[in-house]
């Protein structure tokens, strides 16, 4: 059974994405659309739009041409939007890196995508030119004065007229983030112009987002995530985006006082630090009106809780890097809610669910493995073409690696990753299920579940839990208390308790460092 969007099509234009930007910036002018939160500096939409102009002929001056990779490796800044459009202004490809990977780690990202330029901070300086002794860049740009590097303050003066770059839409590359897709190492995702432009116009046809929104830009923009849902949506709607280097609580807060925040998107480990912070009440928090989660599940229970918990309309979309990556977001209709669900499909966009037994979709109400087909697919994976052809198949199915329902109104609920579901005696159990209860529990301040060899049952499951302070949960009774709630081949099996639920950059649960012995284990 092929499922559809609910939603009419929408009409996707196959221009760049700075073209198709750039239309709207000219439009909101004076309107400020990024503020720094730890500076305070102001730049408005004519400002953005110099500034890359600016930044783009600077970069030319330096060699950057179509087709050259630029990557992005640091935290959350004006610079880095800057930098990014200007980079796609010139039609170069941006690759962006976490700024907590190794020297290491970064030089084989620059490596596999045969990166010629970087900019990064003062602070990971050191990181950089030890991944530039690894693989040689051509020039590194910083936010100050380095040895061996070019301040970005250069690029600002820029060089003259800008050539005019023919962009081919469908097949010219913008975006080459790295994902771990269903299986395996860290791969380049190939997002062509069209990608982009497409999964923009897709939102605008589906979200309840607005241009009078003052959106907090707290996730990380080096993620899919950030750099299209958090930040490029709201540049495109023409609201202003209050960017902060990295998520801390207490400047989380204060920002939304401040600056009236009106709109937030999160992962589910910041909705646990807002919940369970005491100091909420310290600040007025009365210009939030929506707070959107994604990247990892968030059950029924925990979403209904967290959004009386803050008083808030809490919402749930879906999506992966290898889509651009929203696929489903939830009913411009707040009375279409469903608590659990991560909503409904966006225009032009197709799903199948596939049984995971025999590969035969399946219909409403049946589990199995979430397939996706529309514009916002990637192009593929770089240099890895095996890869891509098990990930996206001769039809185009987007094979995402999740499990998941749609029930018969059309939404969509996802149950766990596929390669992290628990076989218990021939059972399937899903670790997010298990964590969401756990996390009901009033002692409980984080879980997380996997799946622990067993000689009779294959696997069991076994929990990870941080206690909330002052409190000293006993592991029997957190045992009984899920046993209680779910069915007998579910019931957790161990307990070990933990200082920490260790948690990649979006959200997700590194389930492999809980599975080897950790040094910040509680024995």
């Amino acid at each position: 059974m092929i499922f559809t969007s609910p939603l009419p099509d929408v009409l996707i234009p196959e221009i760049s994405f700075t073209d198709f930007l750039f239309e709207r910036f000219r439009r909101y002018g004076s309107k400020p659309a990024l503020i720094d939160y730890h500076s305070g500096d102001v730049l408005t939409y004519a400002d953005l739009l110099a500034q890359v102009e600016a930044v783009a002929g600077g970069l030319h001056a330096h060699g950057l041409r179509k087709g050259d990779v630029f990557a992005l490796y640091c935290p959350n800044s004006l610079e880095f939007v800057v930098l990014m459009l200007a980079v796609l202004r010139l039609g170069g490809i941006v690759t962006t890196a976490n700024p907590l990977y190794t020297a290491h780690e970064l030089a084989l990202q620059l490596l596999d995508c045969q990166a010629s330029y970087m900019y990064t901070t003062l602070d990971y300086t050191h990181k950089a030119r030890i991944a530039h002794m690894e693989y040689p860049l051509k020039t590194i740009f910083v936010d100050g004065e380095a040895a061996g590097t070019q301040p970005y303050g250069t690029l600002l003066q820029g060089a003259g007229n800008l050539p005019q770059v023919p962009i081919d839409a469908r097949t010219d590359i913008a975006v080459l983030p790295y994902s771990s897709g269903t299986t395996g190492l860290p791969k380049g995702v190939m997002l062509t112009h069209y990608n982009l432009v497409a999964n923009i116009c897709q939102l605008a046809g589906g979200a309840d987002f607005s241009g009078e929104d003052v959106a907090l830009g707290v996730l990380p923009f080096f993620h899919i995530y950030g750099m299209i849902m958090v930040l490029s949506y709201q540049l495109y709607l023409g609201a202003t985006v209050v960017v902060m280097r990295r998520f801390d609580l207490l400047n989380l807060l204060e920002a939304i006082q401040t600056y009236a925040v009106s709109r937030i998107c999160v992962v589910p480990p910041m909705l646990l630090a807002l919940e369970q912070s005491a100091r909420i009440v310290d600040y007025d928090l009365s210009s939030l009106r929506q707070i959107n989660c994604g990247a990892a599940p968030l059950q029924a229970e925990g979403q209904r809780r967290v959004g009386q918990t803050l008083n808030c309309l809490l919402i749930q979309s879906y999506g992966l890097t290898e889509a651009s990556p929203v696929t489903h977001v939830t009913p411009l209709n707040p009375l279409d809610l469903q608590p659990g669900s991560v909503g409904v499909l966006l225009p032009n966009t197709q799903m199948q669910i596939a049984d995971v037994h025999s590969g035969e979709t399946v219909g409403y109400g049946q589990a199995g493995e979430v397939w996706i087909r529309g514009p916002q697919v990637m192009q593929g994976y770089l240099h890895n073409p095996e890869a891509t052809r098990a990930t996206v198949d001769a039809e185009g199915w987007l094979h995402t690696g999740d499990f998941g329902y749609v029930d018969e109104a059309g939404h969509l609920y996802i149950v766990d990753r596929l390669k992290e579901l628990i076989k218990y005696k021939g059972f399937s159990v899903a670790p997010a299920v298990l964590e969401g209860v756990l996390l009901t529990h009033e002692a409980v301040a984080d879980a997380a579940v996997v799946g622990v060899p067993d000689e009779v049952a294959g696997e069991v499951p076994k929990a990870f839990v941080v206690a909330k302070p002052g409190t000293q949960p006993d592991a029997n009774a957190l045992m009984a208390y899920v046993a209680q709630q779910v069915a007998p081949h579910e019931k957790i099996r161990q307990v070990e308790f933990v200082l920490v639920i260790p948690k990649s950059a979006s959200g997700k649960i590194l389930r492999r460092q809980l599975i080897h012995p950790m040094p910040l284990t509680v024995q």
